[in-house]
């Protein structure tokens, strides 16, 4: 199982990197970039850039749940009763898809969510900043430990 962990781990974290690095580059330079374009250029890098970075979104995405749950799941025996921990991993995965309707709202097709791409730049500065409050929320409870479960009921049978 040792292996499996790490593996997931790569995974999940190799996939924050490669889309939220291509999101904050998208929003920081890209598309001021393809802003100075004429509009028949800039319609063309639009159209070629979100068909390449679709492939990325919906794949990522995949990995994200798949290694999102498996760590999960292996890490539920170490927390149990880590009320602080639930709640903060809860956060991280509501989050989570917030940050992945938006991303597939934005390089889809659907006439029903185009209102989010002709606003693309509020929306992915909306999602670089729900993904920079996934990584620290999930910074922190890396390093924050397991709590030890006796203190804590040690602490909470102690009389006032």
């Amino acid at each position: 199982m040792f292996w499996i962990d790490v593996l997931s781990r790569i995974v999940h974290v190799s996939t924050a990197i490669a889309l939220v690095g291509g999101s904050v580059f998208t929003l920081l330079v890209l598309l001021p970039s393809a802003g100075e374009l004429d509009e028949a250029p800039h319609k063309q890098l639009a159209a070629a850039v979100a068909g390449r970075w679709k492939k990325f979104v919906h794949g990522g995405v995949a990995l994200f749940i798949l290694s999102g749950l498996y760590n999960f799941v292996r890490a539920i025996p170490l927390h149990k009763g880590d009320g602080t921990y639930h709640m903060l991993i809860g956060i991280k995965m509501l989050l989570a898809l917030v940050v992945f309707f938006l991303a597939a709202a934005l390089v889809g097709r659907s006439e029903k969510l185009a209102t989010f791409r002709t606003n693309r730049k509020k929306w992915l500065t909306v999602l670089v900043i729900l993904a920079a409050i996934i990584v620290a929320v999930s910074g922190y409870t890396k390093v924050r430990g397991i709590p030890d479960r006796a203190a804590e009921t040690k602490t909470l049978v102690e009389p006032v």
